[in-house]
């Protein structure tokens, strides 16, 4: 951005730098809370690395699917790919694309700021 020689055009220079900067934050705190938090918020329902976790909420998605499909849980389905993906975590591909939304969504929240 050019600088002005007027008081008034460096201040609204100061306020766009701010604004950007902003947007900035959002974006890089939004992208590394989404990477960072589905791991561990499926974890926290019981999808971990060895099995599902013994009266959680994956055991209760994985009683109801079971129920649901006459006694097996169906491959390729909800709780067997939330499984796959607390026992392996998720592909490079996923990670990128992840980190993209929620960059995205927190650009969007940092922008969202009033003066």
């Amino acid at each position: 951005m050019i600088a002005t020689t007027t008081r008034q055009g460096c201040i609204l220079e100061l306020r766009a730098g701010a604004f950007a900067m902003t947007t900035l934050l959002g974006a890089a705190s939004g992208g590394a809370l989404a990477v960072c938090t589905v791991p561990f918020a499926l974890t926290t329902a019981g999808f971990t690395a060895t099995r599902i976790a013994v009266s959680s909420v994956a055991a209760k998605m994985m009683s109801a699917a079971a129920i649901a499909n006459g006694g097996g849980v169906a491959a390729g389905g909800l709780v067997a790919t939330l499984q796959s993906i607390g026992a392996a975590g998720l592909s490079t591909s996923s990670n990128i694309v992840l980190g993209s939304v929620g960059a995205a969504i927190g650009a969007l929240f940092g922008n969202s700021t009033t003066s």
